[in-house]
């Protein structure tokens, strides 16, 4: 369903009465702070991203909602100590926005979206308060493969880059061959720095060629527990233990696990 912008404006306003009401009376959000708010917001986070990998729509609904409701959250908390409420918020994105694209509010003109992010990027170092380095906007806290991904692109975004992305397997094979000879050496630390080494160069390579390496894992995650899953169900079916069964018995089941996978496209 569509709604105009009157209806979205008084559904937004409904939902802050909601939380004022709730922040009053309700003994559990009357005591909510940011510190004890925020893990809950990143499981959210999660169980939004994990909708979306889904394309759920009912989820990312649900989820979408459960997001904005520790945002307002955040704010309400804000205006309580007279720091910021929803509409600075609100205001400060519209302003970045607008400052962001001066090819849609300005006179600037872009040849697609790659002029776009490398824009962004510049316009976020001029920025009052903005980040003071390329990298300074790359979160402490994100998943270390995401992390990889968004300082190698924000990298790539002033220029920091391989000029062809072929180059990238060169760099790719010299990172498994230091991983290879630190192993027979058998130093363990040095073993996880170049496991850390070839784990970033791949990362590098998966963006290069246009994918995000973090949905290539989770599709590969999630294809590996629907085959052991398989594997599992079938054992038990047959009376058998996989810890009884020898590994020719279970990678037969898991080859019948990829044939009806194949089958089923």
């Amino acid at each position: 369903m569509s709604h105009n912008r009157e209806e979205k404006l008084e559904a937004f306003g409904a939902l802050l009465d909601v939380l004022d009401e709730l922040r009053v009376k309700c003994p559990w959000d009357a005591k909510q702070t940011n510190q004890s708010l925020r893990p809950n917001t990143i499981e959210e986070a999660f169980e939004l991203a994990d909708a979306l990998l889904k394309e759920d729509s009912t989820n990312i609904e649900k989820e979408l909602g459960d997001v904005l409701l520790h945002i307002i959250f955040y704010a309400k908390i804000a205006d309580e100590k007279a720091q910021f409420d929803i509409a600075d918020v609100c205001n400060a994105l519209r302003e970045k926005l607008i400052f962001r694209h001066p090819h849609v509010f300005g006179d600037v003109t872009v040849n697609g979206s790659g002029d776009v992010v490398q824009n962004w990027e510049q316009l976020k170092l001029k920025e009052k308060g903005g980040n003071k380095s390329v990298l300074a906007g790359v979160p402490d806290a994100l998943p270390s493969l995401i992390k990889a991904y968004r300082i190698q692109e924000k990298a790539s975004n002033v220029g920091f880059d391989w000029d062809d992305a072929h180059q990238v397997w060169d760099k790719v094979k010299e990172e498994i061959a230091e991983v290879q000879a630190e192993i027979e050496k058998g130093n363990v630390a040095d073993i996880e720095k170049e496991f850390g080494d070839l784990l970033f160069s791949i990362v590098n390579a998966a963006r290069l060629y246009k994918v995000h390496p973090d949905n290539a894992l989770d599709r590969t995650n999630r294809k590996f527990i629907s085959r052991f899953n398989y594997v599992e169900a079938k054992a038990k079916e047959a009376g058998r233990n996989l810890k009884e069964m020898t590994l020719a018995e279970m990678d037969a089941l898991w080859d019948e696990a990829k044939n009806l996978e194949k089958g089923s496209r």
